[in-house]
This record gives C-alpha cells, sequence and structure tokens, in this order.
C-alpha cells in the first residue's frame, strides 16, 4: 500500500541575469526571497528550489531536472522581469503539471522605495509576458495572484500539489476488472481513450486468481486479520465466526492477488461470484477493508469510478466513498447515498464506533455476507462522477454540500450517506443527470472542489459543477 506523501514540487524562480550588473547582489536577495515561500509552504508540500533560473539554458536544465526527478509539478514565480520566450522550449518538453504565482517579496508600496524596490518586486510584469506566452501555446496552467503571506497563497500551493501528486499517480495506476455488468450503460467508456487522457490502465481479470491467494492463506493469517476487525467493529454478536473467517479469507486473498500484481484499484460484478461456484459470499466486508487501506473500488466492472474513488483517497483528507444516489428527501432537503454495502469505514463520524453485522442480501444468491454498518462524518463533502462523453472525450461532474448528521435509519443494512447538496436537490439532481453524471459515484469529506478542477484541467477534462 502507498503511504500518505507530501507532494514534490519544483519551484522555478525566474529573472533575467542582466539585473545583477545594475543592482548587485540582487540574485542572492531574490534567492532569499524564495527560500522564505519554501519555507512557508514546508508543512503542505516539498518545494525544491534549486537556485535562480536566470537566462534560457538555465530555465530549460532545471525544467528538465523536474522531470528528471519525477516531482508531482513545478510551480513557476518571477522573481524579477524574465522573457516569456526563454520559457517556451522548456515547457515544449516539460512533462509535468505547471501553476504561475504571481506573489513578490513585500506586500506594500512604500514611500521611500528605490528603483531597486520596485525591481524586486515587479511579480506580475514578468508574469504577464510568460503567462501570455502559456496562454498562446495551450500549456494547462494555475494560476494566482495574492499576498504570500496569507493562507490563501498556502491554500493554492497544496492544492496544486495534491491534484499534481494525483496526476502523477493515475497515470501509474493499473486497475483489476473482475467482470463487468451488461446493458449498464454509464459505466461503459473507450478504454484506450481512458488510458491516454485520465492515465489508469484496464486489466481484466479471472476470479480464479483469487481463489488461489484465498487458497494459499494460513489460520494463524485469518486470525490476525479478525482480531484487527474485533478492535476496529463492534461485531454482531449474531454472527458465526465461521461467517467472518470466510468474509476475511475473501478479503485477504483479494489483497494478495492486487499486491502481487501492481493494481491499486479494483472493481468485480456480483453476478460472477455465484456463477463461479468457489465463493460463499460477496466480498462486500473485503471491498470495504481494501477502501479504507487506499484501494480504489466499484462495484458492476465500473474501473471509471474505481479509478475516481482512488484519486480521492489521494486528493482529499480521509479518503473517499464508493456510493450511490437513491433518494430524495424533501423534509430534509437531502439525498441518501448507499450501495450493496461497501463504504470506506475510515471515514466513520467521530462520535460512533462501525459495526460488522452479519446481514441478508439475495444478490447473487450466496450465503450472509459480513457488512460494515457506518454513516461518515457529518459535514461540509464533495460528490464527483466522471463522465465519458462521446469522441474520446470526459467530463467530471461535481456538486459541493454537506452529510448531514441523521444516522437514524433503523432497517438499513449498509452503509449510507445524507447529502445535502449547496445548490438544492432539485437543481443538483436536474444538472446532475443532465450533464450525464453517472449513477457510481464518489464522496470526499471537506470541499476539494479546487483540486478536483485543478485536476481537470490538467487532464483535459471538462469540469462542471452542479
Amino acid at each position: 500500500m502507498e503511504k500518505a506523501q507530501k507532494p514534490r514540487i519544483g519551484f522555478l524562480g525566474l529573472m533575467t541575469d542582466g539585473y545583477e550588473p545594475v543592482f548587485p547582489g540582487i540574485t542572492a536577495r531574490q534567492e532569499k526571497y524564495a527560500r522564505e515561500i519554501v519555507e512557508f509552504c514546508k508543512d503542505v508540500v516539498d518545494l525544491r528550489f534549486p537556485g535562480a533560473a536566470k537566462n534560457r539554458k538555465e530555465i530549460e536544465s532545471t525544467v528538465e531536472s523536474f522531470n528528471a526527478q519525477k516531482l508531482d509539478g513545478i510551480l513557476i514565480v518571477l522573481l524579477a522581469y524574465s522573457q516569456g520566450a526563454w520559457l517556451l522550449r522548456a515547457l515544449q518538453d516539460n512533462r509535468l503539471p505547471i501553476a504561475l504565482a504571481i506573489v513578490q517579496p513585500d506586500q506594500e508600496v512604500g514611500t521611500d522605495w528605490f528603483e531597486l524596490d520596485l525591481t524586486v518586486n515587479q511579480g506580475i510584469h514578468g508574469a504577464q509576458d510568460n503567462a501570455n506566452m502559456i496562454m498562446k501555446e495551450g500549456f494547462p496552467c494555475q494560476y494566482f495572484a495574492g499576498n504570500r503571506h496569507e493562507p490563501r497563497f498556502k491554500r493554492f500551493v497544496e492544492d496544486f500539489g495534491r491534484a499534481g501528486l494525483v496526476y502523477r499517480r493515475m497515470r501509474e495506476l493499473r486497475i483489476a476488472i473482475f467482470g463487468r455488468m451488461g446493458g449498464m450503460g454509464d459505466i461503459l467508456t473507450d478504454d484506450m481513450a481512458f488510458f491516454s487522457t485520465i492515465g489508469p490502465e484496464f486489466v481484466h481479470q479471472d476470479l480464479g486468481s483469487v481463489v488461489t491467494a484465498m487458497s494459499g492463506l494460513s489460520d494463524p493469517e485469518l486470525e490476525a486479520s479478525m482480531e484487527t476487525d474485533r478492535r476496529n467493529f463492534e461485531i454482531d454478536p449474531n454472527m458465526p465466526v465461521e461467517s467472518h473467517k470466510e468474509a476475511t479469507r475473501i478479503y485477504l486473498g483479494f489483497k494478495r492477488h492486487l499486491e502481487a500484481n501492481g493494481f491499486k484499484a479494483f472493481s468485480a460484478h456480483f453476478d460472477n461470484f455465484g456463477a463461479d461456484g468457489r465463493f460463499k459470499q460477496l466480498p462486500l466486508m473485503g471491498a470495504s477493508h481494501l477502501m479504507t487501506e487506499g484501494y480504489g473500488y466499484a462495484a458492476e466492472g465500473d474501473a471509471v469510478c474505481a479509478s475516481m474513488v482512488y484519486a480521492a483517497h489521494h486528493l482529499g483528507d480521509g479518503g473517499g466513498n464508493f456510493t450511490e444516489m437513491y433518494t430524495m428527501d424533501f423534509t430534509l432537503g437531502a439525498i441518501i447515498f448507499c450501495h450493496a454495502g461497501e463504504g470506506n469505514w475510515a471515514t466513520c463520524r467521530k462520535d460512533q464506533k462501525p459495526r460488522l453485522i452479519d446481514r441478508f442480501l439475495g444478490e447473487g444468491g450466496l450465503a450472509n455476507p459480513p457488512t460494515p454498518l457506518f454513516t461518515p462524518q457529518y459535514g461540509e463533502a464533495t460528490l464527483a462522477s466522471m463522465v465519458s462523453v462521446t469522441g474520446g472525450k470526459f467530463r467530471l461532474v461535481v456538486a459541493r454540500g454537506e452529510i448531514l448528521e441523521k444516522a437514524d435509519m433503523k432497517n438499513c443494512e449498509m452503509p449510507y450517506i445524507f447529502f445535502k447538496p449547496r445548490s438544492g436537490i432539485e437543481k443538483c439532481v436536474e444538472a446532475w443527470v443532465a450533464q450525464g453524471g453517472t449513477h457510481h459515484e464518489v464522496i470526499n469529506l471537506g470541499d476539494v472542489t479546487a483540486r478536483w478542477k485543478m485536476l481537470c484541467t490538467m487532464w483535459g477534462a471538462e469540469y462542471v459543477e452542479v
């Protein structure tokens, strides 16, 4: 499993080398200013500043070095004026996401300023030349202008870093697909277009490989995992130990297969488990545990949504949840979301412990699958769905809103969420379906819309907020 990682961003500080003869010491002065920015942002990103790039050769060499290090992006800051044309070749050969921040050493124009003070604070001047070139050449770029000492600037750098990190990881992602539901149109896509544009590779697998992995598990391994469950969950006293043990065997079998083959996301169609004949249960607990550990997941062979769940894990704090829209509640002004029983229980509300219940489920015609039951932490949240549009194009449909405190459904035996869209349920649902939003979604705790939007810019995908 991947560990939480601080985004690694190259700091490209630009200025022309013609200033040094006129203002001796200006380069060292501006490099000190750049290092102050690095220090200010160090708790959210690893900004790597090799020194000012003062001419075309140095710019191209610095950008080449950032690419060789496989960083998550490049933050461009004008330390003084620098010709936009000098950046052109570097960006033509660049493969990393870029952002341009218009900031300056001083936050107020002094009445006693000399020409040197104006020169070192002319970030807008150089940014215009460089931004104009970036625009004309069509390089996707994020922009910021503001006070470098304020939280808004740090938030921009962090958002850009997180989006860049996800962009890189999505290009490395391989998704295991164990069957796909026939006739379900909104999960279909052009696999090669998705691979080319969004990044993940779809790899179709056979359940026999999971069965093989399951058969190699020892009783001590199963017992250790079950003991972890006993610490993490309130276990249903009616659940047979053998049922819990079988769910654990399936979970660890999937995990072993995914790890052995470099998969960090998967999707499985439930009908395949009953038809296979070797499974006693559906893998609801296993899918939930794996989501909690950072794997992407979606049901019915929906590899597109599985990839978005994986992205959501790394885009926000606390991870993403795979889910579906079900019903509008006009009294609450909310929509209830749930699925068969899979959920990222790491997002469980802080005032309750998730439960693991013995639960009847008719799908697949198999035995009762142990099922995590919880509601996520209430508060601000972000809902997202990746839509495959005709012609190999992609659109991310996003809704901001709030997860409500409501957690009193007595007979609901699966994780559920009451989500109140900021735009209102009628407008949100109407716009969602009009934009082609799919019936499988991912929901993040917190507002991560800025990061999704940046990511769409990097992908060249359309971003629509409803």
